[in-house]
């Protein structure tokens, strides 16, 4: 059956409605309304940018429903778009007025000597990313940016090798792919330009970035799955603004990662853990580890007598700079967390979305005036942004995360030289594989005998030791059941013959929501079921397939978790 959809013509398109998308569109908004205004008063030949339809689609229901962080913010690229922003009632939590790290074993902890320069954070933001977007999206109005939230972008629109705009998601669509009585078709979004800042492991930046080789001479990009929960606190337990980094237990030495504890207010706390996704072992299990996190004394008698709020969880970028992919094609531009721009020694991103987002608004802004949207033109962003504070702060990090694929204590030491050194050491350009090749066999990891652990129970004791399942519930994460799987396994027959006997289904491990499982069939004996109901949108699944066979797209317009003030 041949769809009729609705088409509409643009002159710029933002998909996704995060930091860098808002920062973007607000900075061009601020630019054509002054090169308006000094056409007006006649300060300025040219022609005035009058009824220009500037456009932003997000799959969120909500503004910021689907946006999660840590957080700790950076507010140097807040200041450069909005100076006054603290009068503008921005969202903060509470500032941070003290910075530790804690050395932790199984059973103890020790206060470490000195806070490294990268996670000395004092003066900061302590935020809501959810709060933060929500502000943001405000000023849309201010500029006449018709922002869209429950509209996913499903295809991205190439026609002469270039980007037109996209598809939006159809709705009403059956879990036998057939229109129901519902069925409403997507629109063609047209645009001049369209800036894709989807966050991390974006659907359409993973297609376009194949389409046309934007990562040819580039390292693969790399990630690391976030885990975050809110707490609420007895009174007295908490103390807004104390920032907390932890190290040591529950990572082993070969695994990347490491947690956090934010104090938010006189009753609640932010705790998280990012664990990097180039783990060896196939029944790594993000979610046990943060569990484990949980279970440690000093853990414990912070947790104790609580009550979870909020669970959320997604990947982050770590490749940083050679992870860079080329960022401008004909009609299009890459911002934020999808072309890997976040510090990754840092744990920042906010700020680098912001700048990215600035940057990119400035180039489209001249686009616009010449004519020209080609990547000729589009091609200054790139080369604005490696000159900027955001360009020399990435280069200076550029080799940070490569060497911690030999081991943590490889890593360490070459990170203590890079930081010595202003970055100038190790030289040259580290390279990296995937994430998903350094994961071994059960028979490599473990001599052939597989641990028995229930990806689905908790087995640990200690207050707060939640599983997957109850975590879940507490993301808000809901879909339409009728409808197709947004998680589209391209082999299924894998799963319970090659993969099972090779990796141990390692999907069942790495996933923070429970979305995939093997079950007895009496036809088939064992296969994958797929509770994508569960899913709360963090794209590990899509990063550590070791036969990169599971997809991740769009789901229905408005599924998804529900991170409201996280």
């Amino acid at each position: 059956m041949e769809i009729q959809r609705e088409s509409m013509d643009v002159d710029v398109l933002f998909v996704g409605a995060g930091p860098a998308n808002l920062a973007s569109a607000i900075r061009l908004g601020q630019l054509v309304l002054a090169h308006n205004e000094a056409i007006q008063s006649r300060k300025k030949d040219g022609e005035a940018l009058d009824e220009l339809m500037i456009m932003m689609v997000e799959k969120a229901p909500e503004l910021g429903g689907h946006s999660l962080s840590g957080a700790v913010m950076d507010p140097i690229a807040i200041k450069e778009l909005m100076p006054d922003y603290m009068q503008r009632d921005f969202p903060e939590d509470a500032p941070v007025v003290s910075d530790e790290v804690l050395l932790f074993s199984e059973n103890r902890y020790r206060k470490a000597p000195f806070v490294p320069p990268t996670l000395r954070q004092h003066g900061y933001h302590i935020v809501s990313l959810n709060r933060v977007v929500k502000w943001m999206a405000g000023f849309c109005e201010d500029y006449a940016i018709e922002v869209m939230p429950g509209f996913p972008a499903a295809k991205l629109l190439i026609e002469d090798g270039g980007v037109v705009g996209v598809q939006t998601g159809d709705m009403g669509i059956g879990h036998d792919g057939e229109p129901r009585s519902n069925f409403e078709p997507g629109m063609v979004l047209k645009a001049k330009v369209t800036v894709l800042g989807e966050g991390p492991r974006g659907h359409l930046t993973k297609y376009l970035t194949r389409e046309m080789k934007l990562d040819e001479g580039r390292n693969p990009q790399i990630y690391g799955t976030g885990i975050k929960e809110i707490w609420k606190l007895p009174k007295g337990r908490a103390f807004p603004g104390k920032v907390t980094h932890t190290a040591g237990f529950p990572l082993h030495r070969d695994q990347y990662g490491g947690t956090w504890i934010y104090h938010i207010d006189d009753e609640h706390v932010s705790i998280g853990m990012v664990v990097g996704l180039d783990w060896k072992d196939p029944y790594l299990d993000p979610h046990r580890l943060f569990t484990r996190f949980k279970q440690h004394p000093y853990m414990q008698e912070l947790l104790g007598g609580g009550e979870i709020v909020r669970y959320g969880a997604k990947t982050i970028p770590e490749g940083g700079y050679y992870s860079m992919p080329r960022m401008a094609v004909d009609g299009c531009v890459i911002v934020g967390d999808s072309a890997s721009l976040l510090n990754t020694p840092r744990l920042k991103g906010i700020h680098t979305a912001m700048k990215s987002g600035m940057l990119a608004a400035e180039t489209i802004f001249q686009a616009l005036i010449s004519g020209d949207t080609s990547s000729a033109t589009l091609g200054a962003y790139p080369r604005a942004l490696d000159e900027s504070w955001l360009g020399k702060e990435l280069y200076k990090v550029r080799n940070f995360r490569q060497p911690f694929r030999k081991g943590k204590v490889s890593g360490m030491m070459w990170a203590a030289l890079a930081q010595a050194t202003g970055g100038r050491l190790p030289s040259g350009k580290l390279r990296i594989s995937p994430d998903h090749t350094d994961r071994q066999t059960v028979a490599e990891f473990y001599d052939g005998q597989s641990p028995d652990v229930d990806p689905f129970s908790n087995d640990l004791k200690g207050d707060g030791l939640l599983d997957k399942l109850t975590d879940v519930y507490h993301s808000g994460a809901i879909h339409e059941e009728n409808q197709p799987s947004h998680l589209q396994v391209a082999t299924p027959e894998l799963c319970g013959t090659i993969c099972a006997r090779e990796y141990g289904n390692p999907c069942q491990y790495f996933c923070p929501a429970g979305v995939y499982e093997i079950v007895d069939d009496e036809s088939e004996g064992k296969k994958l079921q797929i509770n994508f109901s569960n899913c709360v949108h963090c794209k590990t699944c899509d990063i550590s397939d070791p036969y990169e066979v599971i997809t991740w797209v769009t789901p229905e317009g408005g599924g998804g978790p529900d991170y409201t003030n996280m």
